[in-house]
């Protein structure tokens, strides 16, 4: 794992009550094994309060800090 980017992001997310969309807070990272049958998952917060736990692929950033999304 050292040296390596991530291969996904691991995100909160938490309902809205107001509308569909729900509040995005990152909280880790994962990176895939390479057979491909796995994950390290790495978590710098866990949510207690009953969020969905979401792994993404993760978008590359621009040199601003932004995603390509």
């Amino acid at each position: 794992m050292a040296g390596k980017l991530p291969t996904h992001t691991v995100s909160s997310v938490r309902k809205s009550d107001s509308s569909d969309k729900g509040f995005w807070t990152e909280v880790g990272a994962a990176w895939a094994h390479g057979d491909g049958k796995g994950y390290n998952i790495k978590l710098n917060l866990l949510p207690i309060d009953g969020s969905d736990i979401v792994m993404r692929v993760r978008e590359p950033k621009d040199d601003a800090g932004h995603s390509g999304k």
